[in-house]
């Protein structure tokens, strides 16, 4: 008979009820001590490098979790789609497959769980590289197309809507100095790898804010700028001529005038 003794009640939580700090302790005890009291924390932000949420498979992916940590504890919690899979400072695939894709997050000690950041492993050629996906009026759009495990290039087009927008014979970036609502569209690039002609997926830009001030305004009127210059090129260059040759043709009768002789008849 067990009476007058007491046992501790154990409670499961579930993953939506459990804080941040509990679900990403590898070190519970070692983390908790560390992190201070505050519910106002920075949030911690994942950097990834190369920028932008979509890869090809074989492609090297490095995380950096920017947030603070305390004195001597440079321990930062990473997790995949919910699991904690490390604790160092970056967390770093160097040869990414389809598995690698999904949502990650990270920790540090003086900082609460960072927003999700989404992984893309693609099975492809190409692959059309953009730092984002949405950019405000105004911002520069870079844009590259990327080969499986950095095979040379050749050839290289860049389309907007299927619309060429350009041509190298080498494997440039396409450079975007300010975004307006006209680069709003699907974009996608297309080259050849050895003798294989490859196009990569479509990737949807979106340009948000108010419209920037341009020159494009004035591009419905260009075709008609070369012709008035030409027509007031004719214009002086007639004048000129008109005004040289009246000119000329006053001189001519001067001189006549000047030298004319008197005939006269002999007695």
């Amino acid at each position: 008979m067990l009476l007058g003794l007491s046992f501790p009640i154990c409670t499961l939580k579930t993953m939506d009820q459990i804080d941040g700090p509990e679900v990403l302790s590898l070190d519970s005890g070692k983390f908790a001590s560390a992190r201070p009291q505050a519910a106002d924390l920075p949030k911690a932000v994942v950097v990834s490098d190369p920028p932008g949420n979509r890869v090809l498979t074989l492609d090297s992916v490095t995380f950096t979790c920017q947030g603070a940590n305390p004195s001597g504890n440079h321990s930062t919690r990473w997790l995949h789609n919910g699991t904690l899979i490390s604790s160092q400072t970056s967390y770093v695939i160097r040869a990414a497959s389809v598995e690698n894709s999904g949502e990650y997050r990270c920790q540090t000690g003086l900082s609460e769980l960072s927003d999700p950041v989404q992984l893309e492993v693609l099975v492809g050629w190409l692959l059309l590289q953009t730092p984002q996906r949405v950019f405000q009026a105004g911002e520069p759009i870079r844009l590259r197309c990327h080969s499986w495990k950095n095979k040379p290039v050749w050839n290289v087009q860049y389309f907007q809507n299927r619309r060429g927008k350009k041509f190298s014979y080498g494997n440039s970036e396409f450079y975007i100095p300010a975004a307006r609502s006209e680069h709003n569209g699907s974009y996608f690039c297309r080259g050849l790898i050895g003798k294989r002609n490859e196009s990569s997926e479509a990737v949807d830009i979106i340009i948000q804010g108010p419209p920037v001030p341009s020159t494009s305004a004035l591009l419905p009127f260009w075709p008609h700028i070369p012709f008035a210059v030409v027509m007031a090129l004719l214009f002086a260059v007639d004048t000129g001529l008109y005004f040289a040759m009246q000119r000329h043709l006053h001189n001519s009768k001067r001189a006549w005038e000047n030298s004319k002789v008197s005939w006269k008849q002999d007695p």
